[in-house]
């Protein structure tokens, strides 16, 4: 399951119509793990359809498992069911009860049929999970837990079996009816109703089914695997209703982007596809991004349409990327999954590498390895210094929809790439060949992944597997020493204490290093380093004069570098190092270095200027070299983001380092307000299109505007109104909207007037409309929010509208952290009114709160009582309680 979404990371939600919440479950340890005392090899399920009222009949196939304790009763899970029918082979029982929500039955042999029939109210289902209706749709979410609220079941993802569907409904308002796998038969009732046949004959756990009913178009396409064997593909939208806009032209992308993951896939992994169809549902009302169930992948629909007039270069590699990632799930996921949640990173980190790893190919492998880092940044960094701290395979947990985290798939995916680094590309292939090739067919562990690895790949990862283990990003201090021609790198790591574990073991810290000669500008070669103790020195014999260390080459460890390397190091790194996330880094660390002494308040006036003259002339240097490319010129003029920059103090002040970061920028827009004028104009004469030239060229434009947004306010509004109604593309459009949003000029109402009337027929760019103002450097920006919380376009049913209004605004510090503290009573406004809607999209709020330890006292005094207020609500969902009880410590 893809979680991505602009702000933040999504999970599963509780069922929509459940009683009040019970109190909260035990605790689930990782260490108590026991498999389930019976199979299902076979799995029947019949649906009666309807909007308000499905029928659900299963027959499940019992067996004793000969690998678990022996036992006379099933416990089969469920949640908000009761149930009609009670059957043991064939026959109706009285030796059955309810514990809670789950079923117990007893079973006296060794292999049975149980037969179940339960009734659901789709439409009532505003959590999102089981079976829901969306649009006057039917669909399913069933990952981690949703299966349970459909028929009662072993809900775990160590029960695999093999799914038989039939579903019958309207016809009218059901013309398409899928299910995973293939589709074996259909037909007439001759009612009104019909009915089709879905058979998948890979085993699977029950979070990997899905049904989607509902009035529906499709892209169709075909492709053929290495094997010769031809797959039909399809991708299906809502038909378009009177007055309402066709997405079928908007999937186009999104089918080359699947048949471009396909060959991917087979090329780099040697993975094939394994069904007669490949099916994918787009839909309007999804908690997360997507979900790689078997053969028939439902997504979010920003994650699936895409043009040029709607959808910015952005959002066309985000629909790549998720596509991708859902795909890559057959194998990565689906063929093996996970013995149990405490796994989930098995399936995550590594799909979310695979993805990473193809989108690199198929664009800038620079750009998207800068972007992967900052994302990384600016989630997971957060997460790991904060009451929310967990491994990347956690011990425990209450409710595992909190652990569809940025560390369990972000994390998760650079600690798998750390093994392919010290591997090399070949060895690591050859590693998860011998995973795929054990493991086929069985739900497995995170230890059986690094396992193979190390017999695949001949690498020793008894230490390395301290990174499963601990939570924390690694802090690594640096020292570079010079005497005669040597040169001796000394570096020490500490793993800081996290909730629950105070104390850390060293773990294995690969680095790629580079030693520059300063006056040739060229360094001997790239070596890597492993940094496997607490302290380690490294020599290097050759240098008559100090190189110029660049460390951490592309980001070979997601950790903490604490380096005080001199300013004219840095200026060096960011203008001639060769490997462009070491030359992104030095301009990041010239930034973020500068800007802490100012707000720690440790610089006289001469020396700030000084230091933003040192930080211009980098710039400049960026801005006018020919070797370039604007993409990754694009980056190398981003400044750090105040979330990244709040991470480097113990304790941050949101209001100064707001202040402070945009006086740099004013600054250096004045400095180089002529070199920003020239770069836009020369960017505007790019022929448009797809291509990385268009792309660059759109991407410099918008950075040359932010920075004299802040410089020179009323030509950047001339601007960017002028780029506004030149575009042609939505990513210039939004850019210029962006900064407009942002001024006090007459344009931007002009401006946002006009796009919402324009684009008010499309739910996606609507929520961009929403998302740019919530996200605005205006100092009215906390007003604009309240105002738009009552527009009639806004849905709190909806987790696209509700994530793009209050995520965009609480990740924008200016606002959100308002010194009288209204930002925090807004948004713990919204979580307590959002929590019986949807339990699961409510508690993702509460991180932004739960950082108040690391905010100056009197805003975090603020936090924590908007925390308080929020665990006093009466009926507090377990998702939520658990996050706020996390959260206060």
């Amino acid at each position: 399951m893809d979680i991505r979404n602009p702000s933040a990371p999504d999970g599963n939600p509780e069922m929509a119509d459940a009683a009040v919440p019970p109190p909260a479950p035990a605790v689930i340890r990782r260490v108590d793990y026991q498999p389930f005392g019976w199979l299902v090899p076979r799995l029947e399920l019949d649906f009666q359809l309807g909007l308000t009222d499905t029928r659900v009949a299963a027959t499940l196939h019992v067996e004793r498992n000969p690998a678990a304790t022996p036992t006379g009763q099933i416990r089969l899970n469920g949640e908000g069911l009761a149930p009609l029918e009670v059957t043991v082979d064939g026959q109706p029982t009285s030796l059955w009860r309810m514990a809670g929500d789950d079923l117990v039955l007893d079973l006296p042999g060794t292999a049975h049929t149980i037969g179940l029939v339960t009734r659901i109210d789709p439409a009532a289902n505003t959590q999102l999970s089981g079976l829901y209706a969306s649009g006057g749709m039917l669909c399913t979410q069933c990952e981690a837990e949703g299966f349970r609220r459909i028929t009662f079941f072993p809900d775990r993802p160590d029960v695999l079996s093999i799914y038989s569907v039939r579903m019958s409904g309207d016809a009218d308002a059901f013309p398409v009816l899928l299910s995973n796998g293939n589709l074996t038969a259909r037909g007439d009732n001759g009612d009104g109703t019909h009915w089709a046949e879905w058979h998948d004959p890979w085993p699977k756990p029950s979070y990997l089914f899905a049904l989607v009913a509902g009035r529906l178009v499709a892209n169709r396409d075909t492709f053929t695997t290495r094997s010769g064997r031809k797959v039909d593909l399809a991708i299906y939208v809502r038909e378009a209703g009177a007055g309402e806009e066709d997405d079928l032209p908007r999937t186009a992308h999104a089918m080359a982007s699947l048949k471009r993951s396909m060959t991917w896939d087979e090329e780099q992994f040697g993975r094939e596809y394994d069904l007669d169809t490949f099916n994918i549902v787009a839909v309007s009302d999804f908690n997360a991004g997507a979900m790689e169930n078997k053969g028939l992948n439902v997504f979010n629909t920003k994650y699936v349409l895409a043009d040029e007039e709607t959808a910015t270069d952005g959002d066309f590699d985000a629909v790549e990327g998720v596509i991708a990632h859902e795909y890559f799930h057959n194998w990565s996921g689906n063929r093996v999954t996970c013995r149990d949640w405490f796994q989930l990173s098995l399936k995550e980190g590594f799909t979310v590498l695979r993805d990473q790893l193809f989108s690199q190919d198929m664009g800038s492998a620079p750009v998207k390895r800068i972007e992967d880092v900052r994302v990384l940044r600016g989630a997971q960094f957060p997460e790991d210094s904060g009451p929310l701290a967990h491994p990347i395979r956690p011990d425990e947990y209450r409710e595992i929809s909190n652990f569809y985290t940025a560390t369990v798939y972000n994390k998760g995916a650079e600690v798998i790439r750390m093994m392919r680094v010290m591997a090399g590309e070949e060895r690591f292939r050859a590693g998860c060949d011998l995973y795929f090739d054990r493991h086929d067919g069985e739900a497995a562990t995170c230890e059986d992944f690094v396992k193979a690895i190390e017999d695949g790949a001949g690498l020793d990862l008894n230490q390395f597997r301290l990174w499963y283990a601990q939570a924390g990003t690694p802090r690594v201090t640096v020292r570079l020493d010079h005497a005669g021609d040597v040169a001796t790198l000394h570096l020490a790591q500490v793993v800081p204490p996290t909730p629950g574990q105070p104390d850390k073991r060293p773990m294995p810290i690969p680095l790629k290093v580079a030693l520059f000669d300063r006056a040739s500008g060229i360094h001997a070669g790239e070596q890597l380093v492993v940094l496997d103790r607490a302290q380690q020195s490294f020599s290097f014999p050759g240098f008559a004069t100090r190189p110029v260390l660049s460390i951490n080459r592309g980001f070979t460890a997601p950790v903490s570098i604490e380096h005080a390397a001199p300013v004219e190091d840095l200026v060096f790194l960011a203008a001639r190092d060769d490997d462009p996330f070491a030359r992104y880094e030095a301009m990041q660390e010239l930034v973020v270095g500068h800007l802490k002494d100012v707000v720690d308040g440790k610089l006289s006036a001469s020396e700030r200027d000084a230091g933003r003259a040192a930080i211009a002339g980098a710039l400049a240097a960026v801005i006018a070299d020919p070797a370039l490319d604007d993409l990754m010129r694009g980056e190398l003029l981003i400044l750090p983001s105040q979330t990244y920059i709040a991470e480097q103090m113990l304790i941050a002040d949101p209001g100064t380092i707001h202040h402070e970061r945009q006086a740099l920028r004013g600054a250096l827009a004045r400095a180089l307000e002529g070199e920003f004028v020239a770069l836009h104009q020369r960017a505007s004469a790019v022929p448009g299109g797809l291509n990385a030239a268009a792309r660059g060229a759109r991407k410099v434009k918008t950075q040359a505007l932010v920075y004299l947004a802040e410089g020179n306010p009323d030509l950047a509004e001339q601007m960017a109104a002028a780029q506004y109604d030149a575009a042609d593309t939505m990513t210039d459009r939004q850019g210029a909207l962006m900064v407009l949003a942002g001024l006090k000029g007459p344009q931007r109402t002009h401006k946002l007037l006009d796009f919402y009337q324009r684009y008010r027929s499309n739910p996606l760019v609507v929520d961009k409309w929403f998302g740019l103002q919530a996200g605005s450097l205006h100092p009215h920006a906390i007003e604009h929010v309240k105002a738009l919380a009552t527009h009639p376009d806004f849905n709190l049913k909806n987790p696209n509208r509700v994530r793009s209004l209050y995520m965009v605004f609480a990740a924008n510090p200016a606002a959100f952290h308002a010194e009288d503290g209204e930002g925090y009573r807004m948004l713990a406004d919204l979580i307590i009114a959002l929590d019986p809607v949807n339990p699961q999209t409510a508690a993702r709020f509460v991180p932004p709160l739960g950082r108040w330890r690391r905010i100056e006292p009197r805003r975090a005094a603020l936090m924590r009582a908007e925390l308080e207020r929020i665990a006093a609500t009466p009926g507090l969902s377990r998702d939520t309680a658990e996050q706020v009880g996390r959260s206060l410590g």
